[in-house]
């Protein structure tokens, strides 16, 4: 097909690959990883703060990682080129987690990983920063308002990837 009919066409194979693409990498997020799913081997998750690491005092931990008690550890050291302070902390007991339960909301690593940004928030900034809440109502039943409403609820824990 050519003009403008195999344009529309060409248009509309492209747009149906990327969206089957981002539904794909939403219900399971290890099928757009690597086969390890993405996950560090040694479990650590590592913030830098934009502080110097004399500054950080992690004998009481920031609220958002003390909710966790000892099921963490948490370490500290000065980030390389002399760039601020690398924050970790890692699970005690790493339980292996599902793609259902990421969606779901009950994935233990990304309540974590979102502890960490809220922690580096507060040792930067004093503050956790937030965004607008979302307009109430109902968002529209369609293919595009089921992918975004998966995305919202799965993105305070899932981060930049």
């Amino acid at each position: 097909m050519s003009g403008p009919v195999g344009t529309v066409a060409s248009l509309a194979a492209r747009v149906g690959g990327t969206v089957v693409r981002l539904v794909r990498s939403t219900v399971d997020p290890s099928s757009s990883r690597s086969a390890d799913g993405g996950r560090p081997a040694s479990g650590w998750l590592v913030v830098t703060v934009l502080r110097d690491p004399t500054d950080i005092d992690t004998a009481p931990l920031p609220v958002p990682l003390a909710e966790f008690g000892d099921r963490i550890e948490v370490r500290v050291r000065p980030a390389g080129g002399d760039k601020g302070t690398e924050l970790a902390a890692r699970l005690r007991d790493r339980p292996s987690g599902s793609a259902a339960g990421r969606l779901g909301g009950t994935d233990p690593e990304g309540e974590l990983r979102s502890a960490l940004r809220r922690a580096k928030q507060l040792l930067e900034v004093g503050e956790v920063l937030a965004l607008d809440p979302v307009p109430h109502g109902e968002r529209t039943p369609t293919p595009g308002g089921l992918l975004l409403e998966a995305w919202t609820r799965s993105a305070p824990k899932a981060g930049v990837r």
